[in-house]
C-alpha cells in the first residue's frame, strides 16, 4: 500500500505527546553509546509510538509521520514496527479498551463464557460503544485468578491495569468509567519459613526502600562490592545457578563471557517480557519485591562491567512497571543507582523497555530488536549475545527470577545455595499453578520436587474432581498426565520423560475438559504470535491451526491416520527449520497431548 504519512501534517497534541517523550529520554543516560545520530534516535521509536498511543488510544498517520521526521526512521519502516505490536493500533479506535484474556489459563476458568456475554452485551470484540471497546486477548499473566481483564484508557492522563476474576460487570464498569481499583496485595500459600524469592510478598511493602532494607534487602549489593567482579562471577559460577526462562543456560558462564570481552559498552537486558501462557511468576515478583529485582540488577552490572542496564517489561503489567519505575527512582535518590553507587565508584543505571503485546519479544534477538526500533523479529545465532548482542555490543540477559536469586547466593555462599534442590538443578523453583486446582498462585519449593507433591501444596484438583491432564511448561511446554505425578521437577527428571521444566507452568486440567478445544488455543496462539519472518514457522503454525480446527469439526481431510502423519510433519519441519525456539516449540505441547492421550486414535 502506498504510505504518505509525511505528507499528513501532525495536530498540535500529536507533536506535544511525541516531544513528551523525546525530550526527557535524550537528557537522561542513553544506552546507545558509540551509535550514530540516526541510530540513536531510532531506538526511541516503540518509547514514541507508546506516547502516541496512550494519548490518542491510536497511531494515526499524522502522528507516525511526525515521529518518523523526529526519529529519521523511514516511513515503511515505523509503520512496520507499529503494526506488528498487538497493543497498538494504526486504525482509529475506541480510546477506553478492556482486553480480556480467553488463553487456556482463562478459558479453563470460563473465558469462553464471558466473552459470549460481553459481545452479547456490547457487540462484537472491537465495535465502538460511546468510545469503549473489548477485545479478546491472549494470556496478559493473571493465570492464578483467571479469567483477567486488561483496561487501556487513552487521553491525557493516560491510565492502565490488569485485574484479575474478571465479570462482564467489572468490564463494564472499567469502559464506564476508564478506571479500575488496585489488585489486592500478594499473598503466598505457603509457610514463610520454606520461602526464599518469596519470603517478602505480602510482608515488605513494595513501594517502600526503607521496609526492603529493613527486610534484608541491599545487603547482598554490599556484599558484591566488597568481593569485586571476578570473586562475584565465581560465586554465582560455584553455585550452578541455571536461567530460569526456560533455556536453563548456566548463569555464571553467560556473566564470565560478557566480562571477558574487550568491547565496550557492556549491556545487561532484564527479560521482563513473561508472555508465556500460564506464567505469572516474574509479574508477581516485580508488583511485591521489585527493590530485589533492581539490586540483582545492580550486581550483575559490577560483576559484567555494564554500566547500562535495561529492563524490557510486558506491555500487560502496568501495576509491575509503576512499582519498578518507583523502586528505580528511591534507588536513585539515596545512591543506589547512578555515577556513584554507595560510594565505591561504581556506575550503573537502568532504563525501562516497555513492550507492546508481542510474545516473540520474549526471544532474546527479537528483545534486542525491539529495544532498537525495528520489529522484533529473532536473529541467526552465532554471534551469540554476549559477544554481539543489543545495539552490537556484549550483553548479559537475564529474565527476572533468575537474576533474584543472585543477592542470596552472594550472601549465604555457592556452597550452601548448591546443597538445595540436586547437582544438576540447584536452588528454589517458582512454579505457577493454575487451572483446575484448589488454591491457585506462585509456588516456591525445591528442585527435585515431586510434580505429585508441589500439586497436593495446591490442595490437589480443585472441587474433588478427577485429574486428567497438566500442562507444564506452558504453550511451548509438554502435556503429562496422572502417571507422571512421580516425576521430580527438575531439569534433568523432566527431560527423561520428554517434558520440560521451562517457564514454570503447571496448568492442571480435570477430566471435564475436553482437550482438543484448548490444543486449538494454543495452536491459534503460535499462528497470531509468529513473527512472520521465516516460512516454517509462518506456515506451519497457520496449518497446525487448521489441522486441529478440522479434528474439532470432525471434517478430516482423508482418514485420522492421514492426519496424524500430517501434523508430525508439521511439527518435525517447525523443529527442524525455524529460525528461532518459537517456531521450534510451537508443535510440542499439541503432539504430546496428541501421543499422551491417543487424540487422534483410530
Amino acid at each position: 500500500m502506498d504510505l504518505l504519512h509525511l505528507d499528513v501534517p501532525p495536530t498540535a497534541a500529536e507533536v506535544a505527546a511525541i516531544e513528551a517523550v523525546i525530550g526527557p529520554k535524550l537528557e537522561r543516560l542513553s544506552p546507545t553509546v558509540g551509535l550514530s545520530e540516526t541510530d540513536d534516535r531510532r531506538h526511541l521509536l516503540l518509547p514514541v509510538l507508546h506516547g502516541i498511543q496512550s494519548r490518542f488510544g491510536w497511531i494515526s498517520p499524522g502522528a507516525l509521520g511526525e515521529a518518523c521526521r523526529r526519529l529519521s526512521v523511514p516511513p515503511a519502516e515505523a509503520y512496520g514496527v507499529a503494526t506488528f505490536y498487538a497493543l497498538l493500533s494504526t486504525t482509529e479506535r475506541a480510546p477506553v479498551v478492556v482486553h480480556a484474556c480467553d488463553d487456556i489459563a482463562c478459558k479453563a476458568k470460563g473465558a469462553d463464557g464471558l466473552c459470549a456475554e460481553l459481545e452479547q452485551r456490547f457487540g462484537p470484540a472491537g465495535s465502538d460503544r460511546d468510545g469503549t471497546t473489548w477485545l479478546r486477548s491472549p494470556c496478559l499473566g493473571l493465570c492464578e485468578q483467571a479469567p483477567a481483564a486488561f483496561l487501556q484508557a487513552a487521553g491525557e492522563q493516560p491510565f492502565e491495569r490488569s485485574w484479575g476474576h474478571a465479570t462482564a460487570d467489572s468490564i463494564a464498569a472499567a469502559m464506564d468509567t476508564g478506571r479500575i481499583g488496585d489488585p489486592p496485595a500478594g499473598v503466598v500459600h505457603q509457610p514463610r519459613e520454606d520461602l526464599r524469592l518469596l519470603r517478602r510478598v505480602g510482608l515488605a511493602d513494595p513501594t517502600s526502600l526503607d521496609d526492603y532494607r529493613a527486610h534484608g534487602g541491599y545487603r547482598g549489593l554490599r556484599r558484591a562490592l566488597e568481593m569485586g567482579p571476578a570473586a562475584v562471577i565465581r560465586e554465582i559460577t560455584d553455585s550452578n545457578l541455571m536461567g530460569r526462562g526456560g533455556a536453563a543456560f548456566p548463569t555464571g558462564r553467560k556473566w564470565a563471557a560478557v566480562a571477558a570481552q574487550p568491547v565496550r559498552p557492556h549491556y545487561l537486558v532484564c527479560n521482563a517480557d513473561e508472555s508465556e501462557p500460564g506464567t505469572f511468576k516474574d509479574r508477581v515478583l516485580m508488583e511485591e519485591d521489585p527493590f530485589a529485582l533492581v539490586e540483582a540488577m545492580t550486581i550483575a552490572g559490577l560483576a559484567t562491567a555494564s554500566e547500562h542496564g535495561i529492563l524490557y517489561i510486558r506491555g500487560e503489567y502496568p501495576l509491575a512497571l509503576q512499582r519498578i519505575e518507583n523502586a528505580i527512582s528511591q534507588a536513585h535518590k539515596r545512591g543506589l543507582l547512578g555515577d556513584d553507587i554507595m560510594g565505591k565508584g561504581l556506575v550503573f543505571d537502568i532504563e525501562i523497555r516497555k513492550g507492546a503485546g508481542a510474545y516473540i519479544c520474549g526471544e532474546e534477538t527479537a528483545l534486542f530488536a525491539s529495544i532498537e526500533g525495528f520489529r522484533g523479529e529473532p536473529r541467526n545465532k552465532p554471534p551469540y549475545p554476549v559477544e554481539v548482542g543489543v545495539f552490537g555490543k556484549p550483553t548479559v540477559i537475564n529474565n527476572v527470577e533468575t537474576l533474584v536469586n543472585v543477592p542470596d547466593i552472594l550472601l549465604e555462599g555457592a556452597a550452601n545455595f548448591a546443597t538445595i534442590g540436586t547437582p544438576d538443578s540447584t536452588g528454589t523453583r517458582l512454579f505457577c499453578l493454575c487451572g483446575h486446582v484448589e488454591r491457585p498462585g506462585l509456588y516456591e519449593v525445591p528442585f527435585g520436587t515431586r510434580l505429585g507433591d508441589l500439586l497436593d501444596l495446591a490442595g490437589g484438583v480443585a472441587g474433588g474432581h478427577k485429574l486428567q491432564a497438566i500442562l507444564l511448561g506452558g504453550a511451548a511446554g509438554t502435556f503429562v498426565g496422572p502417571d507422571d505425578l512421580d516425576v521430580a521437577l527438575t531439569f534433568e527428571d523432566t527431560r527423561k520423560i520428554g517434558a520440560t521444566v521451562g517457564s514454570g507452568v503447571v496448568l492442571v486440567f480435570d477430566e471435564t475438559v475436553k482437550l482438543l478445544g484448548y490444543l486449538r488455543r494454543i495452536a491459534e496462539f503460535f499462528r497470531d504470535e509468529s513473527c512472520g519472518q521465516c516460512v516454517p514457522c509462518r506456515v506451519g503454525t497457520v496449518r497446525q491451526e487448521e489441522l486441529l480446527a478440522r479434528l474439532e469439526r470432525a471434517q478430516l481431510l482423508g482418514s485420522t491416520a492421514d492426519e496424524a502423519a500430517l501434523l508430525n510433519d508439521l511439527g518435525q519441519c517447525l523443529r527442524d527449520a525455524s529460525i528461532c525456539g518459537l517456531g521450534q516449540t510451537a508443535s510440542s505441547a499439541i503432539e504430546s497431548a496428541v501421543e499422551k492421550f491417543g487424540l487422534l486414535s483410530s
